[in-house]
This record gives C-alpha cells, structure tokens and sequence, in this order.
C-alpha cells in the first residue's frame, strides 16, 4: 500500500512541475488536446450505449461524428506539437471518418429517394 502512495504522490508532484513550466499558451492547447481526447473517448462510450439500448452490436453515426471532431482536435494538437506519433496516429483515421460519414450520407440519401 505505501508503494502506491508513494507512487501517486510522485505522479502528483510531476504533475505540478509540469503545469508550472508552462505558459498561457501552452496550457490553452493542453486543453484543446485533452478536449479533442475527451471527444475521441465519447465515440465509444455513445457506441457502448447505443448497442445496449439495441441489445446487439451497432455503430451509430454519432460516432463517426465523434470520431472526426475528436480525430481533427488532437490533429491540431498534434500539429501545434510538431509531434509526428500524434500526427501519423490522427490523420489517416480522419480520412476514414470523413469516408463513412459520406457512406452514411449516401445511404440514408438512396433510404429517403426510395420511399419519395
């Protein structure tokens, strides 16, 4: 048990060193990161939600939706970084995004054209 307090008091104590060595500017995009973060994780949870209503597997078109504002958030993050793992990681899924979402679109375009 003391290891793990031990731990999280280290954890804690970097985390304080960190956020003192930055500027204003850098604490804004530390927010646009985690925010671009936080809506990448809410792709799963409205999946996860969306699937137990149903009672079997789905992915509804909120995630997709999620996952392109979250993908293009922590890419701009990633760009201001200059970080090629956050950069390589984000683009290409963004481009998938954008591809189902036209495929939804299409879809739910031919559904509407069909019962017109």
């Amino acid at each position: 048990m003391e290891f793990h307090i031990n731990f999280l008091g280290h954890l804690l104590d970097r985390l304080h060193l960190y956020l003192n060595g930055m500027s204003s500017g850098d604490m804004l995009w530390l927010g646009i990161g985690l925010a671009g973060q936080t809506l990448f994780m809410m792709r799963f949870i409205v999946q996860w939600i969306h699937s137990e209503r149903l009672g079997k597997s789905v992915i509804p078109v909120s995630f997709w939706y999620f996952s392109l504002l979250g993908g293009l958030t922590v890419l701009a993050y990633g760009f201001h970084r200059a970080d090629p793992v956050i950069i390589i990681g984000q683009l290409p899924g963004t481009v998938v995004y954008i591809r189902n979402l036209m495929l939804v679109y299409r879809t739910h375009q031919a559904q509407s054209e069909m019962e017109a």
